[in-house]
């Protein structure tokens, strides 16, 4: 049925294993809406067990867009996910349906809510100047643009790096680029609802192993021994599930050997996903 509100969207972000899928299927059966995958893994059509992709059951029962749409082969990034997800968001807005974004990719909500810097290219010798520099990173930028320094860490020489080389090149901050973004975004004026799947680290544990036996239950070994000839660079020969199968499928480990250093190299992701989520969305309800 229609929307109260013309721009409504719904953001459900979270952990590997947390029930994020089967908290957007309901709530689009339930309202009308669309699920917009934000799962970095999700986008690549030639794994869709080993990715914990929506099943072609779930897809018929409601919309699902930008899952198993991108070739492994292929280059893809934020950019070009926010760009995609932009358009099917406006897409449900016109048709009156509530855009539903669901998925574990950190960085793609906050792309999607903050925006993307357009900045101009950086000077090459500039790039190379603080790259190398092996002076008080936190005291130059400071020395430039104290509000700048006074959001970052001392010790994350990397987003030092990259305050200092943009504020040089550019002339402006990096955060007027970031704010002139986030004005920029599609979500600027809309009705934001953000839920955040907060599961206990041991349960999720427990849910993720439980799936990956799942997953080889159903056809893991096959899928991944069926993949094409693609760059072992590619983002998608490293899901978690893909390297430890490959390893099993040349002979180099048992599965048993397999199962456990993907369950393990889950635990680490999960971790990693959390602190994402613990710094970088505080404001979401948890």
């Amino acid at each position: 049925m229609p929307l109260k509100f013309e721009k409504s969207v719904l953001l459900i972000a979270g952990p590997t294993a947390s029930g994020k899928s089967a908290l957007a299927m309901a709530q689009a059966q339930a309202r009308g809406g669309v699920i917009i995958n934000a799962d970095s893994m999700q986008v690549y059509k030639e794994l869709r067990i080993i990715t914990a992709r929506p099943s072609t059951v779930e897809e018929a029962i409601v919309p699902h867009r930008l899952f198993g749409h991108i070739s492994g082969a292929d280059d893809f990034s934020t950019a070009i996910w926010l760009a995609q997800a932009e358009s099917e968001i406006k897409s449900c807005w016109n048709n009156g349906q509530l855009p539903i974004i669901c998925g574990g990719t950190g960085l793609y909500f906050t792309a999607l809510e903050q925006g993307l810097a357009k900045l101009p290219a950086i000077d090459p010798i500039i790039r190379e100047k603080w790259r190398n520099f092996d002076g008080n990173l936190y005291a130059e930028l400071e020395r430039r643009h104290a509000q700048s320094a006074a959001r970052l860490n001392a010790a994350d020489r990397q987003r030092l790096i990259r305050s200092l080389e943009v504020f040089e090149s550019t002339g402006k901050p990096l955060i007027d680029w970031q704010k002139q973004a986030q004005h920029e975004s599609i979500l600027q004026g809309a009705n934001i609802e953000r839920v955040f799947m907060n599961v206990p680290r041991e349960e999720l544990y427990a849910r993720a192993e439980r799936r990956f036996d799942y997953m080889l239950e159903q056809g893991a070994i096959a899928e991944v021994q069926s993949l094409p000839d693609i760059d072992p660079a590619q983002p998608l020969m490293k899901a978690i599930g893909v390297p430890e199968l490959l390893a099993h499928l040349k002979g180099e480990i048992t599965l048993d050997e397999a199962k456990t250093k993907a369950k393990t190299a889950t635990r680490n992701f999960i971790k990693r996903q959390l602190t994402w989520f613990r710094g970088q969305m505080k404001a979401w309800q948890t």
